[in-house]
């Protein structure tokens, strides 16, 4: 598929640009809500797309995605197709008359037909520094990774995983207490913002693409729950990172005499734990082996000692770690994990 042409100048005169919008998550609707506020003389919000409604919480009341709540409260017309790879998606789809399609968290890869119902191009917002972190999880993936920044990609979406040529990025740097939450929250706002950007580029004919470099592709696997539970025979400040990745969801875990233990602030130990022992002795403590309780619980991992902060029993609130391990009468040298 060759590069289409940016709006003429007369184009940008006659009439506003026709945006279609794809996304589903809480991050996706944050952008369309900015979408929806900034439109008018430069471009109008024709449609939306998302998934199709849910079964949600106790009572399994089919509720839309967050990006279909957003589209109903601006009385947006919206599409909520189960599958995209058909005639009669695909006309709907045209109906709307989209001149750009703006791709936000959408979750799934788009066929060149759809890709070619745009007049001008089709678009994503990535949370990531593409090539960076393609793929379903790029803000967990650049936490995972210890990464010192991140930010948003604004790309032409070809039919292959996040592999289109950039448009605009904006870059942000991490905090090291970053969690998923927080900085999903910040690549939201980025993200609108870099996409209004980008409209305006389009709208002035002064859009730009710039190929990728595959050799420095990463790639993010979706999150499943079953990835949260901790591994303490590798590095503390992994599992350290990995606290932070999955908060709030799915939240790192362990267990403790057989319960889950979920576990929510963490802090690696500045000295070695083998090199100073504590109660238990650290130089032959197993990895997952609590050596310490006072101020803090300290666990062994398989490299340096990682201090619990915060965690949470079953159907109980979070608390301080060592509180409830004093509440729950553990000494030092119990193991978690085993």
């Amino acid at each position: 598929m060759g590069s289409p042409p940016p709006p003429s100048a007369s184009e940008a005169r006659r009439a506003p640009l026709r945006i279609v919008f794809m996304g589903t998550p809480a991050l996706a609707a944050h952008i369309l809500e900015r979408l929806i506020a900034a439109s008018g003389q430069d471009f109008i919000v024709a449609g939306v797309v998302t998934r199709p409604d849910q079964p949600r919480k106790r009572g399994l009341k089919m509720e839309p995605s967050e990006v279909g709540a957003a589209a109903e409260r601006a009385g947006l017309p919206t599409l909520k197709p189960e599958k995209i790879r058909t005639p009669e998606f695909l006309t709907e789809l045209k109906s709307f008359a989209p001149d750009l399609i703006v791709v936000a968290a959408y979750g799934r890869i788009l066929p060149n037909p759809v890709l070619d119902a745009a007049r001008l191009m089709t678009i994503n917002v990535h949370a990531s520094l593409l090539p960076r972190h393609r793929g379903a999880a790029p803000i967990e993936g650049a936490i995972l990774a210890g990464d010192r920044e991140s930010g948003v990609t604004i790309m032409r979406v070809i039919e292959r995983m996040d592999a289109g040529p950039i448009l605009l990025q904006r870059a942000i740097p991490l905090a090291a207490d970053e969690t998923q939450g927080k900085l999903k929250e910040k690549l939201a706002e980025l993200g609108a913002s870099a996409l209004l950007e980008a409209i305006a580029e389009f709208r002035g004919g002064t859009i730009s693409q710039t190929p990728q470099d595959e050799s420095l592709a990463t790639y993010t696997a979706p999150i499943e729950k079953a990835r949260s539970v901790i591994d303490w025979s590798i590095d503390a400040a992994q599992i350290e990172r990995m606290v932070r990745a999955y908060d709030p969801w799915p939240v790192a875990r362990t267990t403790m005499a057989g319960e889950d233990l979920l576990i929510w602030r963490a802090a690696v130990c500045a000295e070695s734990s083998r090199d100073e022992p504590r109660e238990d002795s650290a130089h032959t403590a197993a990895p997952g082996t609590i050596i310490g309780l006072k101020p803090d619980a300290i666990v062994q991992c398989g490299d340096r000692a990682l201090a619990l902060l915060e965690v949470q029993a079953p159907g109980r609130r979070r608390m301080a770690a060592a509180a409830y391990l004093r509440g729950r009468r553990v000494a030092a040298g119990a193991r978690l994990g085993s």
